[in-house]
């Protein structure tokens, strides 16, 4: 669907409303006021019970020291974790007709990533990535089953593209098989195929036709997701420190633990959304970049949660890691995270030299935070808040001289009575 004049939705009808199903038409780009639906909020909610699968199985390679291993599986899951959500999310803001059909196949592909989340430790423990396959497919075929109603209802170019995208993904699903068939050490390089071709579907799909995406509704569905995933990782930071000081009686170790993550998680989400992101959402070119390096955030920050978890563990005795790898599995994560919100949102709406290098300049710090052991994570705990703090004065103090400067103009453009 090239962009254009917004298509009548079915939903604006209280008739055709009425009707479990419906033609499952293009939804467009100007519609006002639109907003996630209770279906989408309750898909990320149960996607989230996936990634905290994942930030499990990684706390317990990292602790056990096989951290190398632990992040490639990691990475893995993930994948398929945050894929199947956003090939949703971007097929909802164009699609979403809310019918009994479409609200049926949703929930499938729900049950799909709960599949999914089942054999994520498996996939950790035993390297048998059976189960994560057999729920990323009934998402997938979910998925296809939606392109295809969407391809039903559509002509020229838009069935064309709908198509390519039914296609694409079921050709890819039957690649991912390889992670089961082939051998062990042939697994990393199925992997690396298989998402460059994943990848490669939306901008094959859509070189001839775009879908109608809503810029505000992809910006907020996106947020929703990082607020969950970071109240995912402060869920997560909380039980562990709960749990070493029912155990251990820990709690004058842990304090710095806790201290420092909460400061990390608050400064990650002001540092998230202190910008409007939408508005650089104008086309394709700058929303596939911005889309797909969100996989780095929300694996960053779901992993900052898991460092946490790693920390406390290894402040109790309980991880067989040394307190710099303990430290470095919550710095790393914090500072890519920082550097891809930079990469992403803010380097677009800063000005100077000085709002710039705030973010980059703060990641550098919180990566040798790591080298201050014991107090490592409050170290770059204390780092990210005074990176909101300094980044807050540059904003107003560029406010105020912004302000001072109108107020100039208009005295001097004032006529002289």
């Amino acid at each position: 669907m090239t962009t254009g004049s917004p298509v009548p939705h079915p939903l604006s009808s209280t008739p055709a409303r009425a009707r479990p199903l419906r033609r499952l038409t293009a939804r467009g780009r100007d519609e006002a006021h639109r907003t996630a639906t209770p279906l989408e909020l309750f898909f990320d909610l149960c996607f989230v019970v996936a990634i905290a699968q994942a930030g499990v199985a990684l706390v317990h390679a990292v602790a056990e020291g096989h951290a190398g291993e632990g992040i490639l599986n990691y990475a893995m899951v993930f994948f398929a974790i945050w894929w199947a959500w956003m090939n949703f999310s971007w097929f909802a803001s164009a699609y979403d007709n809310d019918d009994v059909l479409y609200r049926v196949v949703t929930l499938v592909q729900i049950a799909g990533v709960l599949v999914l989340a089942a054999g994520v430790s498996r996939a950790f423990d035993e390297h048998d990535f059976t189960l994560v396959l057999i729920g990323y497919a009934i998402m997938r075929v979910a998925l296809i089953t939606q392109w295809l109603r969407a391809a039903s209802s559509a002509e020229g170019a838009e069935r064309t593209m709908a198509l390519r995208y039914a296609f694409g993904v079921l050709i890819c699903q039957v690649g991912w098989f390889g992670l089961v068939v082939l051998p062990e050490p042939a697994r990393p390089w199925v992997f690396l195929v298989m998402a460059a071709a994943e990848l490669a579907v939306p901008v094959y799909a859509e070189k001839d036709a775009q879908t109608s995406w809503h810029p505000h509704h992809i910006a907020e569905r996106y947020g929703l997701f990082t607020i969950i995933v970071l109240g995912e990782t402060i869920a997560a930071a909380t039980v562990a420190v709960k749990s070493a000081v029912d155990e251990h009686d820990a709690l004058g170790a842990l304090l710095p633990i806790a201290l420092g993550g909460l400061l990390i998680v608050f400064a990650a989400w002001w540092i998230y959304f202190v910008v409007p992101i939408h508005g650089h959402l104008r086309s394709n070119k700058e929303s596939f970049l911005w889309g797909y390096g969100h996989y780095l955030i929300f694996a960053s920050a779901a992993a900052i949660g898991a460092g946490l978890e790693v920390a406390v563990e290894q402040a109790v005795g309980q991880a067989h890691i040394s307190t710099l790898s303990a430290s470095a599995a919550v710095t790393l994560p914090t500072a890519l995270f920082l550097l891809t919100v930079w990469a992403l949102h803010s380097r677009h709406f800063k000005v100077g030299l000085a709002q710039q290098a705030v973010l980059p300049v703060t990641a550098l710090l919180v990566i040798c935070c790591t080298l201050l052991g014991d107090w490592a994570v409050l170290a770059a705990g204390v780092v990210s808040a005074l990176a909101v703090v300094t980044g807050t004065v540059l904003t107003a103090r560029m406010a105020t001289r912004a302000e001072a400067l109108r107020a100039d103009t208009s005295r001097t453009s004032s006529p002289v009575v």
